[in-house]
C-alpha cells in the first residue's frame, strides 16, 4: 500500500510542479490529501511516505481519524459545511484550519464559543464562485466586505483567506472563470492578511494553479491513483 500511494503522490507533485512553474517559479503550494473516503491504514500509509496535511468533510469523521492517529503530528483540516450544533466538537479537536466559513451567521456563532473557551481558530472564507445552489459560500458579490466584517467583529477568529471549489461541470473556461473571480478577491483581500487561496481539487487543480491557488485539495488522484 505505501509504495502506490507513494507513486500517486509523486505522480501528483510532479504535475503540480509543472504547472507551478508555469505560473510561477516563486509560487509556494501546499497540498491538503483529502482522506474523507481513505481508510485509517491509508492514512498512516500516506504519512509514513512523508505526507502530513489531511483534510476531511465531516466534523464526526475528523474526530474519529484524528482521535485514532493522535500519535502522529498531522496537521488536520476540515474542509465542510460546518453545523452550528457542532461547534463544540470542532473546536474539541483544534483543526489546524478550518476551510469553509460560509456565513455571518456562523462566524457569530463560532465567535461565541471561542471566546468563551479563550480559543482561537484560524478560517477561510468560503466563496460560492460558481453560484450554484447546491454550494455553500458568500457570494462574490459581497466576499470583501464579510471578510472585513468578520475581521472587526469576531476578533477570535483568525480569518487567512478564502476558499471556493470550481463550477461542476466538464467546462474548463467555466471553472477558469469561477477561479478568476476568487484570484481578484484574495488579491483584494491580502491588505487584510489574506494569505491562503485555497482552490483546485482532482479535476480542476491545474486551472486553479493558472490562477494563483497556492492551496490545493485532493483526494482520489492519491488514495485512487
Amino acid at each position: 500500500m505505501e509504495e502506490s500511494l507513494k507513486n500517486n503522490l509523486t505522480k501528483l507533485i510532479e504535475s503540480i510542479e509543472i504547472e507551478r512553474l508555469k505560473y510561477s517559479s516563486h509560487q509556494i503550494i501546499k497540498l491538503i490529501a483529502v482522506s474523507k473516503y481513505a481508510s485509517l491504514e491509508q492514512i498512516i500509509a500516506l504519512y509514513n511516505v512523508g505526507h502530513r496535511a489531511f483534510g476531511e468533510n465531516k466534523v464526526q469523521d475528523l474526530k474519529t481519524k484524528s482521535t485514532q492517529v493522535n500519535n502522529l503530528p498531522i496537521e488536520w483540516h476540515m474542509i465542510g459545511t460546518l453545523q452550528e450544533n457542532k461547534i463544540n466538537h470542532l473546536l474539541e479537536i483544534k483543526p489546524f484550519l478550518f476551510q469553509a466559513l460560509d456565513s455571518i451567521k456562523l462566524a457569530t456563532a463560532l465567535q461565541k464559543r471561542l471566546e468563551n473557551n479563550n480559543q482561537f481558530l484560524n478560517c477561510l472564507l468560503q466563496l460560492n464562485s460558481s453560484k450554484e445552489d447546491s454550494k455553500s459560500g458568500f457570494d462574490i458579490e459581497i466576499a470583501v466586505e464579510s471578510y472585513k466584517e468578520i475581521v472587526e467583529s469576531c476578533p477570535n477568529i483568525k480569518l487567512k483567506g478564502v476558499m471556493s471549489i470550481g463550477a461542476n461541470t466538464a467546462d474548463t473556461k467555466l471553472i477558469d472563470s469561477c477561479f478568476k473571480k476568487v484570484r481578484d478577491i484574495f488579491d483584494n483581500l491580502q491588505s487584510c492578511g489574506a494569505e491562503i487561496m485555497s482552490c483546485g481539487m482532482s479535476n480542476d487543480y491545474k486551472i486553479a494553479i493558472a490562477n494563483g491557488a497556492n492551496m490545493l485539495r485532493i483526494g482520489s488522484n492519491i488514495f485512487n491513483g
